[in-house]
């Protein structure tokens, strides 16, 4: 299951990890965010132990989605190392997502 991040996580999960970090910047009401959510949910699945992969609802957590210029949702930012390496805005096949992990492993 993907790991549900919020402000007060993001740093310690995703900015200080020393693993890949996938995070779909999402909301409820976002009709291509529920397209979206089960296939983080399986990448979560199949990347365990080998990367982080997680979900922010920008509702109830605006502040790292305005640092890193999330206007459009959903919004998959692809961090290593406290950086943001990929971006992915829209619904997407889940090739452009595993592909994003897989050049950082």
């Amino acid at each position: 299951m993907a790991l549900e991040i919020t402000d007060a996580t993001f740093e310690e999960e995703v900015l200080k990890s020393d693993k890949p970090v996938l995070v779909d910047f999402w909301a409820a009401w976002c009709g291509p965010c529920r397209m979206v959510g089960p296939i983080i949910e399986q990448i979560s699945e199949e990347y365990e132990g080998k990367a982080v992969v997680g979900k922010v609802d920008v509702d109830a957590n605006q502040e790292f989605a305005a640092k890193y210029g999330v206007r459009n949702i959903p919004t998959v930012l692809v961090f290593q190392n406290g950086e943001v390496v990929g971006r992915q805005v829209g619904v997407a096949p889940k090739k452009a997502y595993t592909d994003a992990i897989e050049g950082l492993l």
